[in-house]
């Protein structure tokens, strides 16, 4: 399988710029998702890589080729749309079977081929229906495995799974990681869902306005933010974020928080910035309704609790700002009155710049 690289990578149309001069390495075999909201440049970066769109400045490589003057049908990738793309007038078997046949492939060939990859993606029994005879998750089947029966050096994927139902979309994500672990070729994911991101990428790319803001394991990004984007973008629920001023105690750094004093970890960069407005960040995960050890406890108000089963998620309101919190039920259901206050402990709590966004202590931010 082949690496895919890009260098300084720019997207224009006329005069306005798309994406910026992206830097980024895609080992062989390796799954990486762009992940961003809409307008971010995800899906261009993307089709700049298929070759659907023209590159506008930078270098593409795939395995040892520069690809930015390539044809598509030459670049050996294949790609997966949002909406699936198939030909309704043709069979299944058909449908999966049409790059080959466009390749004058020898028939016992493809049909060889055909075979193996409806065992793969649990097509067999639907070779001969149509596409409007299927269902959603099946049709996006039979587009994975025209794409798979290729064989290509990269597998892109243009947000396959958004037009789904949420039960849908978690059973094809499992099966997107099973076919990753079991073909093992190199694979770039776009979507704007973060869920789908976390459970399926090797490494995530974030990406905003055209330009990359952090790259990294999934929980690389869920525990090390490199700034408020990032942490407001990752995760379910996303980071709460405080605005609040920092100050000290003989103890050590503290978050001022409309009067409130919420305990900091002990960052060499916050030392001389007393007074310095900052941001303060902490999980809906981190947060307990309990007492717990060197916690600092902030004061809240509760207006309403989504019941999830064994956990639920309490919304409530800091400092005038929304604010999420997790708590694991145990079975029973919670009363808002039960709960007045939350508790966090130091280490728990990301600090990030008030002006910037960037986080202290981060060490791409050093």
């Amino acid at each position: 399988m082949s690496s895919v690289v890009l260098e300084k990578i720019v997207k224009k149309y006329g005069a306005f710029e798309v994406v910026h001069g992206i830097d980024l390495e895609i080992a062989a075999k390796e799954f990486v998702v762009l992940v961003g909201p809409s307008g971010c440049g995800k899906s261009t970066t993307l089709r700049m890589i298929a070759g659907l769109e023209e590159i506008s400045g930078g270098t593409l490589t795939i395995g040892d080729r520069v690809m930015n003057r390539v044809a598509p049908k030459d670049r050996d990738v294949a790609m997966v749309f949002q909406n699936y793309a198939l030909y309704p007038h043709l069979s299944v078997s058909e449908n999966i079977a049409f790059g080959l046949r466009i390749r004058k492939v020898k028939k016992e060939q493809i049909a060889e081929s055909v075979a193996d990859v409806a065992g793969i993606l649990g097509l067999t029994d639907y070779l001969d229906r149509r596409p409007a005879d299927l269902s959603g998750g099946q049709r996006q089947r039979v587009a994975m495995g025209r794409a798979i029966v290729r064989h290509p050096e990269v597998f892109l994927f243009d947000e396959p799974l958004s037009n789904l139902d949420a039960k849908l979309r978690t059973q094809m994500r499992a099966e997107i990681k099973r076919l990753h672990k079991r073909l093992g070729v190199t694979s770039v994911y776009v979507t704007h869902d973060q869920v789908e991101a976390m459970t399926l990428a090797d490494r995530i790319v974030v990406m905003c306005d055209g330009r990359i803001e952090q790259i990294g394991t999934p929980m690389d990004l869920f525990n090390n933010p490199i700034n408020t984007f990032v942490a407001g973008f990752i995760g379910s629920p996303p980071m709460n974020q405080i605005d609040a001023k920092l100050t000290y105690d003989d103890k050590g750094p503290l978050a001022d928080i409309d009067g409130v004093a919420v305990r900091l970890p002990a960052l060499p960069e916050l030392k001389h910035n007393e007074g310095r407005k900052i941001v303060v960040g902490m999980r809906p995960e981190h947060m307990s309704i309990t007492p717990i050890d060197d916690a600092s406890e902030l004061p809240v108000t509760l207006d309403l609790i989504e019941t999830l089963g064994s956990e639920a998620l309490l919304h409530t309101m800091v400092a005038g700002k929304p604010f999420v919190a997790k708590a694991e039920t145990n079975g029973k259901a919670l009363a808002l009155e039960d709960v007045t206050s939350l508790r966090i402990a130091a280490k728990e709590i990301k600090v990030f710049d008030g002006e910037t966004g960037m986080a202290f202590g981060h060490p791409g931010t050093a």
